[in-house]
């Protein structure tokens, strides 16, 4: 049964991943029980929960398990489970938790597309006198009622989930750098990537690992607007004086303002202020990008190792991973002789 589990990229990508601390302890609970408690949660054959357990599973398959079999009618609807099951975790990172509540918001649109809205109230269907005044509640809004939001920061939990998975697809495993709150970019700076063209993103990746003392350097100063002065007119000057007074004296005209006169030095200073022309990344704006490259080059080929231990136990499988170290190791050596 186990060798017949197989592991969706997708599906995992949506599940915050255990530090090796977390891992090594969730290791060290199931060999002192002898048995995994908690089922694998799989549909067609893909595991939808329990991935980490599916792992450990592999390097102690007389462990004892067991199996829940789900059903859904789209791969759609098993993120939105995978998302609702995430969410129901103490202790996610506001991160973490944005990224899944707009994972969520995303994939139940998609699913709508399938099969109709399947995840709104109810009382939608229901028939009765009061029908055609029934206004049926909107997918955004259902969420954050149930996440105790509100729907405006659920649309922005979909933009910046959209976001984080484009700059992912620029710079792999910068995901896990922002979920983890190892960078902190703002909402805004992750959501831009997603709606940026494609020749775009990898400048906006590459701010999103700059520190903030980077980031301000880089800003222009900007040139502060002359204000404009007026007098006070009379009629302001009377607010405190008495009835008697008033009538004493008519009321005269108010004062017009004075002009502002502002040469054409400082209109360009201020038109320049609000203009801040692209720029194309420069190697200095990407050494974060070969930095997050090679610590996910080690992450990800930890984890393979984890998942599928017969890379090392099969003779076959040992030697083309020599082969791949080797010319991986060949290349490092051509970069390491450019430096000097």
């Amino acid at each position: 049964m186990l060798r017949q589990l197989k592991i969706d990229p997708e599906f995992q990508s949506k599940i915050p991943p255990l530090t090796f601390e977390e891992l090594n302890l969730l290791e060290t609970n199931i060999l002192e029980e002898g048995r995994i408690l908690s089922p694998l949660i799989v549909w067609n054959g893909l595991i939808v929960d329990g991935h980490n357990r599916f792992a450990i599973l592999k390097n102690h398959p007389e462990i004892k398990y067991t199996v829940l079999e789900k059903e859904f009618d789209n791969r759609y609807e098993a993120i939105v489970w995978i998302c609702k099951n995430q969410l129901g975790r103490r202790n996610l990172k506001p991160e973490q938790f944005k990224y899944l509540l707009g994972q969520q918001y995303e994939a139940e649109k998609l699913a709508t597309n399938f099969n109709g809205n399947r995840f709104t109230s109810g009382d939608e269907t229901r028939c009765g006198q009061n029908v055609h005044t029934y206004k049926p509640e909107r997918t955004a809004e259902r969420i954050a009622r149930e996440n105790n939001t509100n729907e405006r920061y659920v649309r922005r939990a979909g933009q910046f989930s959209k976001g984080v998975d484009a700059a992912e697809e620029v710079s792999p495993g910068i995901k896990q750098e922002i979920l983890t709150g190892s960078i902190k970019p703002t909402e805004r700076a992750v959501a831009a990537i997603a709606k940026a063209s494609l020749e775009e993103r990898p400048a906006l990746v590459a701010e999103l690992c700059k520190p903030k003392e980077q980031k301000k350097a880089g800003k222009k100063e900007k040139v502060v607007s002359p204000k404009i002065e007026t007098k006070a007119t009379e009629t302001e000057a009377l607010k405190d004086v008495g009835p008697t007074e008033l009538l004493a004296e008519p009321l005269s005209e108010p004062a017009v303002p004075a002009p502002v006169k502002i040469d054409n030095k400082q209109l360009l200073e201020i038109a320049a202020s609000r203009y801040h022309a692209k720029r194309r990344a420069t190697g200095s704006d990407m050494l974060c990008e070969i930095e997050v490259a090679a610590d996910n080059l080690k992450q990800r080929w930890e984890q393979t190792f984890q998942y599928y231990p017969d890379l090392f136990t099969e003779p076959d499988n040992r030697a083309a991973v020599a082969k791949i170290a080797q010319s991986l190791m060949d290349y490092l050596k051509e970069v390491e002789e450019r430096t000097e």
